[in-house]
């Protein structure tokens, strides 16, 4: 069975856009994974095929209303498959939910635009809100792309090579080690001797020391939490550091 991704929007031109192209493209084209791209003004009642209000209590902005996404929501759901809703407000995405998405059957995914939704949309639905950063997008579809990016390349014959996905920064809680490839110089500057060298255990401790190096330097957010997830005890409980 195929992953199948429907996504819920008020632009389905967007869709597939660049995940025609590449390995999502190829990965589509031969039958690995699907996408569907809804409208979500069809599921509106009024001529005008309104999906949005004013917000409650006054302010700036419009907000999608609860009823016509809870219809498109309910015309699309599917059992056992997850959804998620695209919005600042959400959960930042990580490597491990991207997993366990692509794990599965597939996923419907939410695009919110204005304001965002009506919050009474998510005490209604089993909905997940999702976020993809700490900064603001015109519209979700930019943050659905990037997350069907994300499980596509992980979806079984995507990837030329199975440790592709593996060998890659926050799948060990770390950023990936630097690469390196022909010409041995370039511009005065070589490829580190070890690299070089045919020992593969030195090779493996050199990459596992930059990893470490730059992850401190450049993420002490992920740092920290990989520091602490190794001082852990078998029962849970912290021990003291060095």
């Amino acid at each position: 069975m195929s992953f199948a991704a429907t996504v819920l929007t008020l632009y389905p031109e967007m869709f597939p856009g660049p995940l025609g192209t590449s390995l999502a493209g190829r990965a589509m084209a031969q039958g690995i994974w699907s996408l569907d791209a809804v409208q979500m003004r069809d599921f509106a009642t009024d001529r005008h095929r309104s999906v949005d209000d004013t917000p409650a209590g006054g302010g700036a902005g419009m907000v999608l209303r609860a009823d016509v996404i809870a219809r498109a929501v309910d015309a699309v759901a599917r059992p056992g498959v997850p959804m998620l809703a695209m919005s600042p407000r959400g959960s930042p995405l990580t490597q491990e939910r991207v997993r366990a998405i692509a794990a599965g059957p597939g996923v419907v995914i939410l695009c919110g635009r204005f304001e965002g939704f009506d919050e009474r949309l998510f005490e209604a639905r089993d909905i997940e809100p999702v976020s993809i950063g700490d900064y603001i997008l015109s519209g979700g579809e930019m943050g659905a792309l990037v997350l069907l990016d994300a499980c596509v390349r992980l979806l079984p014959g995507v990837m030329g090579a199975a440790s592709s996905g593996v060998e890659e920064s926050f799948e060990s809680g770390l950023l990936e080690y630097p690469h390196y490839t022909r010409p041995v110089e370039w511009e005065g500057r070589t490829i580190p001797e070890v690299l070089r060298s045919g020992d593969h255990a030195a090779i493996s401790a050199w990459r596992k020391a930059r990893a470490e190096d730059d992850t401190r330097l450049r993420r002490p957010d992920l740092w920290e939490r990989h520091v602490g997830a190794r001082v852990k005890s078998p029962s849970g409980a912290r021990q003291d550091r060095d």
